[in-house]
């Protein structure tokens, strides 16, 4: 069963015992502890771990190849007029990128996938009764490159899918602002409503504060590691 997610915190609880009621019908075996680390794996990539602070902050944001071509490349290519956008993009494709890696917000990165499935709608406008929901998962779409840009990793885009579908709209061309605030916003409080059940389970090592703090010291002691080697 796929759970959705939530931008809002009052949708989140307002749809938890619901969702919950579905989930052991789907799953006869499975008890509510089984449905909360699922939700811990679906909303943990939306936090981090504050030392300073001893607790969990939002962080909505994925890292991204931002591609371009060689400096000697640009220079052709800007002075590239007699080619048409089939070409262009043909041309394109047979040149070797470089990138360096950028960490942007899921705001930025749903704007990114928006903007292309729209230049996709934009060349098939006889196609009817679709939206832009049904191709946030298209592979020929959502990597295609053309020209210099992000560079979007189907695989890691599988776990971006949860969100685009909660955020993105049916219809339209820009992403809202306002809706992305509200995520911002509720998201710790969904976390630690979900870590507040784990704990009343006793199911501790699942929750994401748990993982997340662990994981944060494991990164210091490798870098404090990392140092002693170098010293």
């Amino acid at each position: 069963m796929e759970l959705p997610l939530y931008l809002t915190f009052n949708e989140f609880q307002n749809h938890y015992y619901d969702n919950l009621e579905k989930w052991f019908e789907e799953y006869h075996n499975a008890s509510e502890t089984d449905y909360l680390r699922t939700l811990a794996d679906l909303y943990i990539q939306y936090v981090y771990y504050n030392f300073a602070n001893d607790r969990l902050q939002a962080d909505a944001s994925i890292q991204i190849k931002d591609c371009f071509f060689p400096y000697y490349d640009k220079i052709g290519i800007s002075f590239c007029t007699t080619y048409n956008n089939e070409n262009q993009s043909k041309k394109f494709q047979g040149m070797n990128h470089v990138f360096e890696w950028k960490t942007i917000t899921m705001m930025e990165y749903a704007q990114h996938i928006l903007d292309k499935i729209n230049k996709h709608l934009s060349k098939n406008v006889n196609k009817e009764n679709e939206n832009i929901l049904d191709f946030i998962n298209n592979q020929e779409i959502i990597t295609k490159r053309e020209g210099a840009g992000y560079c979007v990793n189907y695989n890691t885009h599988q776990s971006t899918i949860p969100f685009l579908k909660a955020y993105l709209p049916v219809y339209g061309q820009t992403v809202n602002m306002a809706v992305y605030r509200d995520f911002i916003f509720s998201i710790v409080q969904t976390a630690e409503f979900i870590d507040k059940k784990l704990k009343e389970v006793q199911a501790f090592e699942s929750m994401i504060y748990t993982r997340l703090k662990s994981e944060a010291n494991f990164k210091v002691q490798m870098s404090h590691q990392f140092l002693t080697m170098c010293n």
